[in-house]
């Protein structure tokens, strides 16, 4: 058997420019060129197997994207029974839209624990080890081999310790409830076990953490692809063709839909999916109602990609009947193909379809509501309405945001904050996310260095000093800023305020929508309450609250030693907070013909954070001319934080909801991943600050942004 995790493939060492940091990947190997050194050497061991056919074209596909956007990926994978095909003729079968992953190494045999450990042990220098779709039968083999890697994790890192994997789990589908004791103790045995976890929707969150995750984190899964034109069939007349896409275990208001159908004769319904035992059977006899007439066909058994398109190609309406939801890709395969959505409103339905615009919504279990809508998509009129209005999924957005997730977690500086390096005291810190936890004499100790270390880095990288009279001006007034910053935090005039990322609730985000002012007191508020330097600005408040956050959760190593560009002006919020926390923060504020970082000249890829919010902040015009500097300034992992106001087309420099997602298009093909959920309760937000504006040339809101650089 060819073993990729037996060579390195990677170039021969070459000295790396920028911030002098190595990757984990750099420290075990060398140092890499421009392009290697920010690439993480990930190894993904997910199920290629037919009965779990959606588990095997996510973990293709996730491969594939993790590749192309520049990372080292190896794809590890159980041995195919023989009575079976093997894992990539498997996957290519099933899915022949899902390309197979060539660097995939069938390694791990069920029946085997001598493999979990042998391959466990050649993981060990990879940056992360992700576990896609881990079911219960798999755990014993999951921990053996992330005890076998060094991906455990203990909370802290001992003194002089080296670096290890991080460890994600990457769920696709429902955790087990606590009623399930069984499956519920052999999944909390796992994800107590590793760094973090990855959930598809906000409902699982708690449940993953009463499960023992030590870490939480929400991607909405990115629609796979299936077969079919994706012809919209609103307009046809005739009875109305339901789909209802079920699986084991999901079975949760399809028994209300189709006492609804009974109600409604002019409605048929096709329930299509891996329905077994006990389900399948219960599904039959509902189905076998006299009363139904026939109307109601099962299809049961796994759904190829080709099968699956056909369904969605003859149908009118995409039904989803659950209680709960806690997949998040369902809408968009639907509105793939033209199809408006027949929902509850639960979430992440009631952010993802727009009652009346390209599906309904009901109140969820409401079976007379359900009745009513379906007699409503009865009239051929209403259905073509709604598919006019079917808007096609961003795909690209979709999976530039759930890999920007993946690489967030995967990222070696979380597990360097998690403990002291290369000496720098012996008082462990907590892990990463959950505050770490240093007393405020520590946290004066660590400012000193850090404050020390922000002036040589940015110093050493302002260029021009022998050049022409105009650089070197620029480089005296960045220099000259960045000792002010600096002596500012050495002086000490003012007690560090002890602030880690455990003290400040979920509900301050890095990416967020301000559309009411009751969002601002409490950001304010909140301000006050952590120690932070007053401010009589809530909007201002709300803004520097947000990037704060994501500095601390993304960016920050433990030693405050970011390089921060404010480019707010002296008198920044932004930086005031910064400093009282330990960083120390070059204010800046551009004007005239270089609104932007265009005029701080400094190396490629020197700067950490550049920060350009509220009252200071992007509007339309100059926010694409922010993302093109912030591309080649920030380092790989660099955060941009931006604020834009949005409002009707009448209002100056104001964007629409739609011209956010075009942002972020735009900032994708520059190299930058969304942090945070745009498709959540954000854009559900816009809409409803939207739906509440009084004046047609007036922004209603405003949306602040936190971009990741690759």
């Amino acid at each position: 058997m060819t073993d990729a995790l037996s060579h390195d493939p990677r170039p021969p060492h070459r000295p790396s420019r920028g911030t002098g940091r190595r990757t984990r990947g750099e420290a075990a190997y060398g140092s890499t060129s421009d392009a290697g050194s920010a690439a993480l050497r990930v190894a993904i061991v997910g199920p290629a197997h037919l009965d779990e056919e959606t588990a095997v074209a996510h973990t293709a596909m996730l491969a594939h994207h993790l590749s192309d956007a520049g990372h080292e990926v190896t794809l590890v994978t159980w041995t195919a029974p023989s009575r079976s095909r093997s894992s990539v003729t498997a996957a290519s079968a099933e899915h022949p839209h899902v390309a197979p992953f060539p660097r995939t190494i069938r390694a791990l045999s069920r029946t085997r624990p001598d493999t979990w450990v042998r391959v466990g042990r050649r993981l060990r220098d990879v940056d992360a080890v992700l576990l896609v779709h881990p079911v219960p039968t798999s755990v014993p083999a999951h921990r053996a081999l992330l005890q076998a890697a060094g991906a455990v994790h203990t909370g802290s890192l001992p003194h002089g310790a080296g670096p290890r994997p991080q460890s994600v789990v990457v769920c696709l589908d429902a955790l087990p409830g606590r009623s399930r004791l069984v499956e519920g103790r052999l999944v909390s045995s796992l994800l107590s076990r590793v760094d973090s976890v990855l959930v598809p929707s906000a409902g699982q969150v708690s449940l993953a953490r009463d499960l023992g995750a030590h870490h939480v984190s929400v991607a909405a899964l990115p629609p796979l692809p299936a077969g079919g034109d994706g012809t919209a069939r609103g307009w046809r007349r005739g009875p109305t063709r339901l789909l209802a896409l079920e699986a084991a275990g999901r079975l949760d208001g399809l028994e209300l839909l189709l006492r609804a159908v009974r109600a409604v004769p002019d409605v048929s319904l096709t329930v299509a999916g891996e329905l077994r035992g006990a389900d399948a059977a219960r599904i039959g006899r509902l189905a076998a109602d006299p009363a139904l007439g026939g109307r109601v066909e099962v299809r049961e058994g796994p759904l190829p990609a080709d099968v699956l398109g056909a369904l969605l190609g003859i149908h009118d309406v995409l039904a989803l009947p659950y209680l709960s939801a806690p997949s998040t890709r369902e809408v968009a395969l639907g509105h793939l193909h033209g199809l408006p959505v027949l929902a509850f409103e639960v979430p992440p339905f009631s952010s993802q379809v727009t009652d009346g615009l390209d599906g309904l919504l009901v109140p969820c279990g409401d079976e007379d509501a359900l009745t009513t809508a379906l007699r409503r998509l009865g009239d051929p009129n209403v259905r073509r309405r709604l598919a006019e209005g079917v808007q096609t999924p961003d795909l690209t957005a979709s999976w530039a945001h759930y890999l920007g997730a993946i690489e967030t977690l995967s990222a070696p500086d979380r597990l360097a904050a998690a403990g002291p390096r290369d000496g720098a005291g012996s008082e462990p810190a907590g892990h990463a996310g959950r505050g770490l936890g240093p007393t405020l004499s520590r946290a004066r100790q660590v400012a000193a260095p850090g404050a020390r270390l922000v002036a040589d880095r940015l110093v050493r990288s302002v260029a021009g000093q022998e050049v022409t009279d105009v650089a070197g001006r620029a480089s005296d007034t960045v220099a000259r800023r960045v000792r002010q910053a600096a002596s500012r935090v050495l002086a000490g005039r003012r007690p560090l305020v002890t602030l880690q990322p455990g003290d400040l609730p979920d509900w301050v985000r890095a990416t967020d929508v301000l559309g009411e002012p009751e969002q601002a007191d409490d950001a304010r508020r909140l301000s006050r309450i952590l120690g932070l330097p007053r401010s009589l600005d809530d909007v201002a408040a709300w803004a520097a609250l947000g990037a704060l956050a994501a500095i601390l959760r993304v960016r920050d190593d433990g030693l405050r030693s970011s390089v921060i560009v404010d480019e707010g002006g002296t008198r920044s919020l932004l930086s005031r907070w910064a400093r009282a926390v330990g960083f120390a923060p070059v204010e800046i504020h551009f004007t005239g013909e270089h609104p932007s970082v265009a005029a701080l000249d400094v190396d490629t890829g020197s700067l950490d954070v550049i920060v350009r919010i509220h009252p200071h902040g992007c509007d339309g015009e100059d926010v694409d001319h922010v993302l093109e500097q912030a591309s080649w300034a920030l380092g790989s992992g660099g955060l941009l934080v931006v604020t834009v106001p949005i409002g009707p087309r009448a209002a100056e420099g104001a964007i629409g909801p739609a011209d956010v997602r075009a942002i972020l298009a735009r900032a994708h093909g520059l190299g930058f991943v969304l942090v945070g959920d745009l498709d959540g309760d954000v854009t559900a937000r816009m809409r409803t600050a939207a739906s509440r504006a009084r004046a047609d040339d007036a922004a209603y809101g405003l949306v602040r942004l936190t971009l990741r650089r690759r």
